[in-house]
């Protein structure tokens, strides 16, 4: 069993984005309105997640996103500062539960929780190379 005994409740990561033309809607393919768009504000709260406890995991693992549930409630516009804020709310076994905000300069944008599990990089990497051989061998060999 891991240890992730250093990974308390209360531990917060924040993760920050100026949003730029690229972090738009139109560009990645959400809708039509040149705002920050809700996958990358989606990414900027897995960052943050990460930002609160992939340094305290032990040596040779990392944290995978499992659940994500969040509300995305106000644009913001090219130029504006965004801040996504995880705090750990609960660890149990492997799982990572986080509470959500996110912000920007001038409102509450979006919020949520989130979970995240902890798994040794060695044996999930083999885990997806054994399904990848398998995808392989059932489409014949048309994956990369």
């Amino acid at each position: 069993m891991a240890d992730l005994t250093r990974i308390r409740p209360g531990l917060r990561g924040t993760a920050r984005l100026i949003v730029a033309a690229e972090h738009t809607a139109p560009r990645v393919g959400s809708g039509a309105i040149h705002v920050l768009a809700t996958p990358v504000m989606i990414n900027l709260v897995e960052a943050a997640a990460l930002a609160a406890c992939e340094a305290l995991l032990p040596a040779g693992m990392q944290t995978l996103g499992t659940n994500l549930n969040v509300s995305h409630t106000a644009a913001t516009p090219v130029g504006g500062l965004v801040v996504a804020i995880a705090e750990v709310t609960e660890v149990k076994g492997r799982e990572i539960s986080f509470q959500i905000e996110v912000r920007d300069d001038l409102d509450e944008i979006g919020s949520g929780t989130h979970t995240r599990v902890a798994v040794t990089v060695e044996k999930f990497e083999a885990r997806v190379a054994k399904k990848a051989e398998a995808l392989r061998a059932k489409l014949g060999g048309q994956i990369g």
